[in-house]
């Protein structure tokens, strides 16, 4: 009886040790969490940006095109962050000038691109780095970042249709550029107009390459889970073969281009 009296006294000053430790482990954890909220609190009242993930949304004019991109950026140190990238531009040439068209009663004309022959989007699926030269110094001030990454791009080159009077049918057709017969694509007195965005879709052709950018960007957001920011660089892309975009213009493999871009987003 004595032996059953003093394993229950036992069993039960262990329960409570055991409880006691627990609500310790527990209040310690809480503890320390309160502790990192406070520090990271007072890192972002000093301009630090602290954060686990980032997305980001750009859209940015470029010295030959226009285009926009998404970034997921994943902070490995407090200056570095990873970013996994998706770009996807407009590339044309710099002799493309559009023709206005006069309309007819019964239509309305699509000013064209004369000799253009090809549209060219780049799409591109990237790799790098996001880092941090100056933090804000206060929460109204801009963080500086230094951006760079590289990998594929599958170039889309979709062909540039014009709508020219059709004398056979007493009406307009819709044409492309072929090198058999590039009469009537290149004859401006029976030209009606462009094709319209939705021609050329399913004759796509693909020209694979790679490409690097480097940019920084300004961070000039009030609040560190926003993204509010003013990107400025340059890129390059080099294709497997020449990207026809114009007649009568050099046709190049190699791209050089500037670009500046608005970036928004969140940060968790």
């Amino acid at each position: 009886m004595k032996r059953l009296i003093t394993l229950i006294i036992v069993s039960f000053v262990s329960l409570g040790l055991f409880a006691q430790n627990k609500k310790t482990s527990k209040e310690d954890r809480k503890e320390e969490r309160r502790e990192r909220i406070n520090a990271m609190i007072k890192q972002e009242e000093e301009g630090a940006l602290i954060y686990a993930k980032q997305n980001a949304f750009g859209i940015q004019l470029r010295t030959n095109g226009y285009g926009a991109f998404y970034e997921l950026g994943k902070m490995k140190t407090r200056r570095k962050t990873n970013l996994y990238t998706i770009d996807l531009a407009e590339i044309k040439d710099p002799k493309e000038e559009k023709v206005p068209t006069t309309a007819s009663f019964f239509s309305i004309a699509n000013p064209y691109i004369f000799g253009k022959i090809n549209n060219f989007y780049p799409l591109k699926l990237g790799f790098g780095q996001q880092y941090l030269l100056g933090q804000k110094g206060n929460k109204n001030g801009v963080a500086v970042t230094a951006i760079y990454h590289g990998g594929i791009s599958l170039g889309l080159l979709r062909p540039y249709y014009l709508e020219i009077d059709d004398t056979s049918a007493n009406g307009s057709k819709k044409i492309r550029y072929t090198t058999e017969d590039s009469s009537d694509f290149t004859n401006q007195s029976i030209i009606r107009g462009s094709g319209g965005i939705g021609t050329g879709w399913g004759q796509i052709k693909f020209k694979p390459g790679i490409y690097a950018k480097g940019a920084l960007r300004f961070d000039y957001g009030r609040y560190n889970e926003m993204v509010s920011a003013v990107e400025i660089g340059l890129s390059v892309e080099v294709y497997s073969s020449k990207i026809p975009i114009l007649l009568y213009a050099k046709q190049r493999q190699i791209f050089f281009q500037g670009h500046i871009a608005i970036v928004f987003g969140r940060r968790k």
